[in-house]
C-alpha cells in the first residue's frame, strides 16, 4: 500500500465505485462517500483491500455538514491526497416539461455539492501546497443535448468554476482534472430525474451499449496520473466536441437528430 489517499464522492455505483476499486487495486487509501451506506459497504468488501477502505457517507446537498465532513475524511488517514467527484444526478425530460424545482435540484447536487465540498477540502491542500481535484463532468459539459437541459447547464457550469481555480491555485501544486464521459455503462439513466423530479427508471439504449465503468476508470486512473487538465472518454459520440468546435452548424443540425435517450 502507499501513502496515497483519495476521497470519492458517489462510489456507491458505477463511475464512482469503479475508481474506488481501481485506486484500491493500485495500493491506495480510499474513502467512499454517497448517501447508501449499504451499497458503499458492499462496494468496500469487493474491494481488493477492504482494511484500506472507509465509508464516509455524505450528501451533496447538504452543504453545511461539509467542513465537519471534510475533517472526518482528513483524519482517517491523515491527508487527502485526490478529491474525486463522481456524486451526482442525471435528466431525462423536456425544457418544457420539467419544473424549476428539478432545476433547482440538478444545480444544488450537481453544482453547488462539487464547489461546496471542494471550499471545504481547498484550504486541506493549500497548507500542504499538495493537491489534485478531479471532477466527473460529461460530453454535455461541453455541448447540450435534448433532454439534458440542466443537467447539461450543471456541467457546463463546473468548467467554468473549476477552470478559474485552476489558474488560481497553480502557484499552491493543486491539480485540477476534468472528465468528460460519454455514454458509459451504469444506472445514470434509471435514475436520472424527469421533469417531475421522479427518477426515470429506464435504461437508455446509448447508456446500455456504452463503455464499461471499469475501462472508464482505467482511463480515469491514466489520466490522473498524468495530470492531464480535460479529457474526452467514450465512443464516437466524443468527436461532438469537435464537430460543435469546428462545424457549429453542422453540429446544430445533427443533435436535432441524434438519439440520446
Amino acid at each position: 500500500m502507499t501513502d496515497q489517499v483519495i476521497w470519492i464522492t458517489g462510489a456507491s455505483s458505477g463511475i464512482g465505485e469503479a475508481c474506488a476499486k481501481k485506486y484500491n487495486s493500485a495500493g491506495w487509501k480510499v474513502i467512499l462517500s454517497a448517501r447508501n451506506e449499504s451499497e458503499l459497504k458492499r462496494v468496500q468488501q469487493e474491494c481488493p483491500h477492504p482494511e484500506a477502505c472507509e465509508i464516509l457517507v455524505l450528501d451533496l446537498s447538504q452543504s453545511k455538514e461539509f467542513e465537519s465532513k471534510t475533517q472526518k475524511a482528513i483524519q482517517f488517514f491523515g491527508q487527502v491526497d485526490v478529491l474525486l467527484h463522481s456524486g451526482g444526478i442525471s435528466q431525462r425530460s423536456l425544457v418544457q416539461d420539467t419544473a424549476l424545482e428539478v432545476d433547482r435540484k440538478l444545480m444544488e447536487v450537481n453544482f453547488f455539492g462539487t464547489v461546496g465540498l471542494t471550499k471545504a477540502v481547498l484550504p486541506h491542500f493549500i497548507s500542504r501546497k499538495v493537491g489534485t481535484f478531479v471532477v466527473i463532468s460529461s460530453l454535455v459539459g461541453k455541448f447540450g443535448t435534448p433532454y439534458r437541459s440542466a443537467y447539461s447547464a450543471s456541467k457546463h457550469a463546473l468548467h467554468g468554476f473549476f477552470d478559474a481555480l485552476r489558474a488560481e491555485q497553480h502557484t499552491h501544486n493543486i491539480q485540477v482534472t476534468l472528465i468528460c464521459p460519454g455514454f458509459i455503462r451504469t444506472q445514470v439513466s434509471v435514475n436520472a430525474l424527469t421533469g417531475d423530479g421522479t427518477p426515470l427508471q429506464e435504461m437508455d439504449d446509448a447508456q446500455a451499449n456504452g463503455m464499461s465503468p471499469e475501462e472508464c476508470a482505467n482511463k480515469i486512473f491514466k489520466a490522473i496520473k498524468g495530470k492531464k487538465e480535460e479529457v474526452l472518454i467514450g465512443g464516437k459520440e466524443t468527436y461532438g466536441v469537435w464537430v460543435k468546435r469546428f462545424f457549429p452548424g453542422l453540429f446544430s443540425k445533427l443533435i436535432r437528430k441524434a438519439k440520446v435517450r
